[in-house]
């Protein structure tokens, strides 16, 4: 128990070229984490805007539904 077999420091050596080998693994691993975060608080932001001001869960109106609309409200003012 005390000490490690051959094999045992072979899978250290490789693990510790994997993540110190190549021009800085373990920062693009970071940067790569911290753009992911980013964007997940970006995706987080979006969803808490409301899209329109009308009911929510309802799509915005096209223009010929404002048309309509429009003339509507007109009939009833005139």
């Amino acid at each position: 128990m005390g000490s490690f077999s051959p094999i045992h420091w072979m899978i250290l050596a490789v693990l510790a070229l994997l993540l110190f080998g190549g021009r800085g693994k373990i920062t693009g691993i970071m940067g790569d984490t911290a753009k992911g975060i980013k964007a997940f608080k970006d995706g987080l932001k979006d969803e808490d805007k409301p899209a329109d001001k009308g009911a929510p869960g309802t799509l915005p109106r096209t223009d010929a539904e404002k048309e309509a609309i429009a003339r509507e409200e007109a009939k009833h003012n005139a």
